[in-house]
């Protein structure tokens, strides 16, 4: 697709201000995303330690940690969660779903902690870790653990489908804003070969009547130089001024 040298600045300010404005709105929606879907996934877990704290006080109370281990695997099942573990107001683990012991990293760890903080488990991998306190900790507390990789997993997805989006629309409107510059330049591409016809003596009024008869600044132009072409030849003026005594 060849583009006028007239417009060639033109068309490149217009790439660079897209570019301009896909970098500046790929940043922004990159870190939209990513602080909003990692806040909604922690909140999630929070929500999910909160219920099973909750569920678990007269489970705790009345000494059934069976019912206890249930209630946590089913939990488990849950998509981003890796594992779960409760522990009593003394620090005493009471139940976990940690196979086939719990890691060393949890054992020294402040179990009665209910922050949330990023862990790396041995041969497990890096952890978001949220508590919730049983009985504002009377009873002792629920700590859950998100695969980081999931949750980065499933930003980068989202991430990727905004960059897509944008990048789209960045090409989109690049090939759009090529055609609508050529569709703008024909005119003046035209009037180049009029006057270069005019120049040389080889032009026909009869090929550019669509030009001559536009209203625009080209039509003007192309008018202007078929005027002084015409003043400028002695054989084209005699002409013109013999044609109102043959019409009579």
């Amino acid at each position: 697709m060849k583009i006028t040298k007239l417009f060639q600045r033109t068309v490149f300010g217009i790439i660079a201000l897209f570019g301009l404005i896909g970098i500046s709105t790929s940043v922004l929606s990159i870190n939209a995303v990513d602080s909003h879907l990692s806040y909604e996934y922690q909140a999630n877990s929070e929500g999910h330690a909160r219920t099973i704290a909750d569920a678990s006080v007269d489970i705790i109370l009345n000494r059934d940690l069976s019912s206890l281990q249930s209630l946590i695997d089913q939990f488990l099942k849950i998509q981003g969660i890796e594992y779960i573990y409760i522990t009593n107001e003394n620090g005493e683990f009471l139940a976990h779903t940690f196979v086939p012991g719990i890691p060393q990293s949890i054992l020294d760890s402040d179990v009665s902690n209910t922050e949330t903080v990023q862990r790396t488990i041995r041969g497990m991998g890096d952890f978001v870790e949220v508590a919730s306190p049983i009985l504002a900790g009377v009873a002792g507390t629920v700590h859950i653990g998100m695969d980081l990789e999931s949750v980065s997993m499933k930003i980068q997805a989202a991430i990727g489908a905004q960059v897509y989006l944008i990048a789209s629309v960045f090409l989109i409107g690049i090939f759009a804003a090529i055609w609508f510059v050529n569709f703008a330049s024909k005119p003046i591409e035209q009037l180049q070969t009029y006057a270069v016809g005019l120049a040389k003596k080889e032009s026909d009024d009869g090929n550019f009547a669509k030009l001559l008869e536009r209203k625009d600044e080209a039509g003007d132009l192309a008018r202007l130089f078929q005027y002084f072409s015409t003043v400028s030849d002695p054989e084209k003026l005699g002409k013109e001024s013999d044609q109102p005594e043959s019409s009579n």
